[in-house]
């Protein structure tokens, strides 16, 4: 049961990183006139927010090693409580855009440490599942932006609104002192501190390893599609381009969640029992992420709503498909390096979504603003993520089968793996 409640704790806390990053994107018509941003203006709201988290990613994961999950999450919590508290009561654009780098800042810590709990607390067989569960149910946090924030931002206000959310923050982190330990043993052990040169080599030779590329890779195209949809541009899609009410663009939105909550638990069940399939079901999510975006771009005018329903299904899937991306830097590192390797990995998708949602910005300006036309050229762009990353899966997977006879399996591989299972 502690386990549990220790891992309950930290998804909580999860789920309000995710209502603080999505807030924007739900609220983001509302800034353009509080803050009189025009559409480039405003996608660097939440492009400079991406770049700290994606930036953050490595010195997190070397302060993870360092001081272990619970010292980070509070920490993360913290500095997204901050961010949100500012952006409640300003109304100056530059300060505005600093309250959304330091809840980017808040944000990076807070993933990777509730991932590395699960190790500790979890057996190997559970922890596949366990992981996709996290990814999947924190994505719940979408829900209270898209629903309750959203409700609150368009009745009681933006300051009301942007309170709420940090008062539930600073709830979390008190439940997160008090709940949360890093093992079942206490303090997870820390990783000496070492010089500049020698953390740099650390972090190069976790790079190196054929599995954290891969999950890298992985995470990248599987993850920014949905991400740039609903952290920035989904909502005034939906509106200005397809002509739906805000309303229903909520609900759409919860719709991505219900698909990734019952798409992870089919990813996390199918990738524990057939970890050498992985590969194909991530590359099979890459394609059919482009394949459903190449219908509904190809139209001339708005989509129906099923066709929309079934564009956000299909790429909601590519939320539990990231995680996969973890699943390969477990398994290719040892547990002192875990949290570099993961946040190696979980910078791969983040830094994808931060290109896109920046070139859509400036392309949808370019283009004379919110339109069907803008938004059709501007969606496009991800074409060459797509093409890039499945490009990079095949050829690190194929890295990995030729190095994999070379790896001490017995450092930090898991014994129940084959090298047919490690290599595909």
């Amino acid at each position: 049961m502690r386990r549990w409640i220790v891992w309950s704790v930290g998804l909580l806390a999860y789920i309000v990183a995710v209502l603080d990053r999505t807030t924007l994107g739900v609220s983001g018509l509302d800034a353009a006139v509080r803050f009189d941003a025009s559409p480039g203006v405003l996608s660097t709201f939440v492009v400079l927010q991406i770049i700290v988290y994606a930036g953050a990613q490595i010195p997190a994961g070397l302060l993870l090693d360092r001081f272990g999950s619970r010292v980070m999450i509070v920490a993360g919590g913290t500095l997204m409580a901050a961010g949100q508290l500012t952006l409640a009561f300003s109304e100056s654009l530059p300060v505005a855009i600093g309250a959304r780098a330091l809840l980017g800042l808040g944000d990076a810590f807070t993933f990777i440490s509730v991932l590395r709990l699960v190790p500790h607390w979890f057996s190997e067989r559970e922890i596949p599942l366990v992981t996709q569960l996290t990814g999947i149910c924190g994505q719940l946090g979408q829900v209270l932006s898209a629903l309750p924030f959203l409700a609150l931002l368009g009745g009681a206000g933006w300051s009301t609104a942007y309170v709420s959310v940090t008062a539930l923050g600073g709830l979390i982190v008190v439940m997160s002192i008090a709940l949360i330990r890093d093992t079942p043993h206490g303090r997870a052990e820390p990783v000496r501190s070492i010089g500049v040169r020698d953390t740099l080599a650390n972090v190069k030779t976790v790079w190196l390893r054929p599995g954290t590329r891969l999950g890298f890779f992985t995470h990248m195209g599987t993850q920014f599609s949905v991400t740039a949809f609903t952290l920035m541009w989904g909502v005034p899609y939906l509106t200005e381009a397809q002509g739906l009410s805000r309303g229903m663009a909520g609900t759409l939105l919860t719709v991505s969640v219900a698909a990734a909550i019952f798409s992870g638990i089919t990813i996390g069940v199918v990738t524990g029992r057939h970890p050498h399939r992985r590969s194909r079901v991530v590359l099979g999510i890459v394609a059919s992420n482009a394949a459903i975006w190449t219908v509904v771009l190809s139209l001339s005018g708005p989509a129906p709503l099923w066709l929309l329903v079934v564009l956000i299904v299909v790429i909601s899937v590519g939320g539990p498909g990231s995680m996969v991306g973890f699943d390969f830097a477990r398994t290719f590192n040892p547990s002192r390096t875990l949290g570099t390797a993961t946040g190696i990995v979980n910078m791969g998708g983040f830094i994808a979504s931060l290109l896109v949602m920046q070139a859509m910005g400036m392309i949808i300006g370019a283009a004379g603003g919110y339109s069907f036309e803008a938004f059709r050229y501007a969606w496009s762009v991800q074409y060459v993520i797509w093409a890039i990353t499945a490009v990079a899966i095949l050829i690190t997977r194929r890295k990995a089968r030729r190095t994999i006879g070379q790896i001490d399996e017995s450092k930090y591989l898991l014994e129940f793996f084959d090298e047919r299972q490690l290599s595909r």
